[in-house]
C-alpha cells in the first residue's frame, strides 16, 4: 500500500513514539509553539468549532502553582518539563461559529444555544484537537506528555474562568534520559474492527 508519509516519518508521529516522561533541559520557543499549532489547527472538529484552548505554563511561579494540582506521581515530571501545556475546552465556542463556519452561521443558535449542548460538544471536539496536539508535538521532533491526572477543578479555578473546561495537562520537549517506558500492548485490527 503506498502511503504519503515515508515509513520513517510515520515512526516518528505513532510506531516508535511514546508518551514521554522526562525531558531535556533545552526550551522549547514560542515559534515552536505557533508552528505545531500551525499544523494541528487544521485537524477537523463539528462546524470547524475548534473550541480547543491552550494555556502555556512558563514561569516559575505559575509552575508552583500547578504542581499541586496534579496527581503525586506527575508532579515532578511536569516540575522538570521545559514546557507544560494545559488544555481546555471553551464552552462559549459558538460565538467564534459565524466566523469559523461563515457556510452556516446560524449553527451557533440552531444548535448550541444552550450551555449543556455546547459543553459536551466542546469536550469532545477538544479532545479530538488534543489528538492532533500531540501528533502534532511529535511531527516536529519534540515529545509530548499527556496526563489526566489532577484536580480540574482547582486548574479551573487556579488558571482558568468557568467558560473553560481542562482535561489533560502535556509536557513538551525533547526527550530526556530513561523517557519511556516499554510500549505496552495494543488491541489488534480485528479486536478492534466489526464490518456491517
Amino acid at each position: 500500500m503506498s502511503v504519503a508519509l515515508d515509513s520513517q516519518a510515520l515512526d516518528q508521529i505513532f510506531r516508535e513514539a511514546h508518551t514521554a516522561g522526562a525531558f531535556t533541559d533545552e526550551p522549547v520557543t514560542d515559534e515552536q509553539l505557533q508552528a505545531i499549532y500551525d499544523l494541528v489547527k487544521f485537524g477537523p472538529t463539528a462546524f470547524n468549532q475548534s473550541p480547543l484552548r491552550i494555556t502555556l505554563v512558563r514561569s516559575d511561579e505559575a509552575r508552583a502553582r500547578l504542581l499541586p494540582l496534579l496527581a503525586e506521581g506527575n508532579r515532578a515530571k511536569t516540575g522538570a518539563a521545559p514546557l507544560v501545556a494545559i488544555l481546555s475546552a471553551d464552552n462559549e465556542f459558538h460565538e467564534e461559529l459565524p466566523r469559523l463556519f461563515p457556510a452556516f452561521p446560524q449553527a451557533a443558535d440552531l444548535f448550541f444555544g444552550e450551555r449543556p449542548v455546547r459543553e459536551r460538544s466542546a469536550l469532545l471536539n477538544a479532545a479530538m484537537q488534543s489528538a492532533y496536539f500531540i501528533v502534532g508535538i511529535r511531527a516536529l521532533g519534540l515529545a509530548a506528555g499527556p496526563m489526566n491526572g489532577m484536580d480540574h477543578a482547582g486548574i479551573q479555578k487556579e488558571f482558568l474562568d468557568d467558560d473553560h473546561t481542562p482535561f489533560m495537562v502535556v509536557n513538551i520537549g525533547q526527550p530526556g534520559e530513561n523517557a519511556y517506558y516499554p510500549r505496552s500492548p495494543r488491541l489488534a485490527y480485528d479486536e478492534v474492527v466489526t464490518t456491517i
